[in-house]
Parts: C-alpha cells; sequence; structure tokens
C-alpha cells in the first residue's frame, strides 16, 4: 500500500469528514453522512498502519478522526474557552428566548404601579391608613432620599438583596406563582410609595430618585420573572416531550439567565450605590442609569439575536460537559 496514493485518492473524501465535524449543527442527513465518513476514514488509517506503520499521512487523518469522534463523545473545554462561550453565545441567547415574556411582565408592573398609586392617592383615608401624618412626613422628607446615601456598603447589600431575589424567581418559577407574587408584590410597594410621595408633593423627588439605577433593576427583576414563567410553562405544556424531560431542558436553560443576571444587578447596585445619591446633576445620574439599560438591552437583543440564529439556546449542559449527542436540524 502507498500511503501518498491513499492520501490522494481519499483526501477529499477526509477533508469532507473534518469539515462536518467542525460544522456546529448538523441535518439528518450530514449526521449519517458523518458516521459514515468516520467509519471508512478508521477502516483507511488500520489500512495505513498495518501498510506503513507510523506516517505523516496516518498522523494527519488521526487527528481528523480525533476531531470527528468529539462529535460522538463531547469533550469540556478549558475555563477561558467555557467563559467566552458562555458570554458571547449562551447568555445572549436564553436572554433573547425572553424578549417577549419579559416585556408582557414589564407592562403589568407598570400598570399594577399607576392603578394602586392612583388608588390609594384618590382617598385622603387611604393616605392616612398607612402611617400618621408625622411618620409620613419623615418618610416624604427625608428617609426616602437619605435611604441612597452613596457608599460601597449599600451597594453590596443592594446587588446581594436584588440577586436573591431575581434567584428566587428563576429557581421557584416551577411553581408559576412566585414570579407572580414578586412582581405584584414589588410594584404595590412601588405604589404606594408613590402615593406616599405624592400626597406630599414630591413625587418628582421620587422619580428623580429611582429613575438612575431603577431602569436596569427593575428591568433585570421582570427577565428574572419571565424566565420563571418559562420554566413554568416548560412542564405545564410540554409539548411532545414528557413533563420532565421539558422541565429540565428549561430549567437547565434559563439557570444561564439567574447566572447572567448576578453580573446585571452588580451594574444596577453599582449605580444605585455611587450614582443615584451622589451630587451629579440630575441629567447625568439619569443618563448612566440609560446607558447602562441600553447595554443590557443591546446584549439581550442584537447579540442575542444572533447567537440564537446559530441555534444557541443557554442550555448549560453544552457549557458543562461539552455536545453530548448529535443534534439534527
Amino acid at each position: 500500500m502507498d500511503a501518498d496514493a491513499l492520501t490522494d485518492m481519499r483526501r477529499s473524501e477526509w477533508e469532507r469528514l473534518d469539515a462536518l465535524s467542525r460544522k456546529r449543527r448538523l441535518t439528518g442527513t450530514e449526521v449519517d453522512e458523518l458516521i459514515t465518513r468516520y467509519r471508512a476514514a478508521s477502516a483507511d488509517l488500520a489500512e495505513l498502519k498495518t501498510s506503513v506503520g507510523d506516517s505523516p499521512q496516518g498522523a494527519y487523518l488521526s487527528t481528523i478522526l480525533a476531531a470527528a469522534r468529539l462529535r460522538f463523545t463531547g469533550a469540556s473545554d478549558n475555563i477561558l474557552a467555557q467563559t467566552s462561550r458562555f458570554f458571547r453565545l449562551q447568555l445572549p441567547a436564553a436572554l433573547y428566548r425572553l424578549r417577549w415574556t419579559t416585556a408582557v411582565v414589564a407592562v403589568v408592573f407598570v400598570l399594577i404601579v399607576l392603578i394602586s398609586g392612583a388608588w390609594i392617592s384618590s382617598d385622603p383615608a387611604r393616605i392616612a391608613s398607612l402611617g400618621s401624618p408625622e411618620v409620613l412626613k419623615q418618610y416624604a422628607e427625608h428617609d426616602f432620599v437619605d435611604y441612597y446615601e452613596p457608599m460601597a456598603s449599600f451597594a453590596g447589600q443592594v446587588w446581594s438583596n436584588n440577586a436573591w431575589i431575581a434567584l428566587q424567581c428563576v429557581l421557584f418559577g416551577v411553581t408559576g406563582v412566585w414570579p407572580v407574587w414578586v412582581i405584584v408584590q414589588n410594584a404595590m410597594g412601588l405604589g404606594v410609595a408613590a402615593a406616599v410621595m405624592a400626597s406630599h408633593d414630591r413625587l418628582d423627588v421620587m422619580m428623580l430618585h429611582i429613575l438612575p439605577h431603577g431602569m436596569l433593576e427593575l428591568t433585570a427583576i421582570f427577565i428574572a420573572a419571565a424566565a420563571g414563567l418559562h420554566i413554568f410553562w416548560s412542564w405545564a405544556v410540554p409539548g411532545r416531550r414528557t413533563r420532565g424531560e421539558s422541565l429540565a431542558a428549561g430549567g437547565r436553560s434559563l439557570a444561564t439567565v439567574a447566572m447572567g443576571l448576578v453580573f446585571v444587578l452588580l451594574l444596577s447596585g453599582l449605580v444605585e450605590g455611587f450614582v443615584t445619591g451622589s451630587a451629579l446633576p440630575w441629567p447625568v445620574k439619569i443618563g448612566i442609569g440609560a446607558v447602562a439599560l441600553g447595554i443590557v438591552l443591546f446584549y439581550m437583543l442584537v447579540t442575542g439575536r444572533r447567537a440564537a440564529r446559530d441555534g444557541e439556546t443557554g442550555d448549560l449542559i453544552e457549557y458543562e460537559s461539552g455536545t453530548p449527542t448529535l443534534f439534527a436540524g
């Protein structure tokens, strides 16, 4: 057997095998072709080793077969490759899946705030039931503003508290109740605060102190609630899969969102801890908050759309252990 002659004769077939093994997603026909070409190339390698022993041609073919074999067995990447893939593909793809549900949650939240705030403000007796006049005046004129004193410990406290709320929305979303309860509770609380501030002609002060960090902070909570509701829907309406399979797939993918929101809420906490209560002009403060929100929305909608087009779903199985099975379609 002439190694060079065999290589010249089979080179196009080996190159096709190499191309298939590197392709991100395979059709059903391509999966069959990959398996057939892998077996044929393995036979070629065995013939080379039997005829000529170790050779450059055999080493070349072994490299191609090793890459193709990974499509069957999967392989773990190093931590830098995993981190890059997480932030570049998996997280934005997972966020992109939630875009419409997030928008619906945001609209519902705003409506609850407006309705509850207007309902309480419409009757002085309802305002009075919230506390004594002295307590309400203290809250409106001092406590609300003093809460945003800029300091590192406050930023850390805000971050950890909001991250825990977001994590609960995702992890307990399987109940279908917890995310709804979190959204309603926070919206009602904001509506009550707005009513109290409005009764003391300080609603503008409230808006100025909420907008810089609140735009991003609330968006993160909306995304977390949307992720939780998607997990609930995955087992409530599993489609062709069993409820367990559907829940596992949905939970893995959307746990990615919980991890990503830790970083989003860190940015929000920094804005709340160092910008909201600072001496910067209010247009600058609100501008910083708007830029932070714009970055996250661009990442979610633009980067996420690109990742979704590449077939990414945010499933942690691929992130943790490589592709365990071949995907057709």
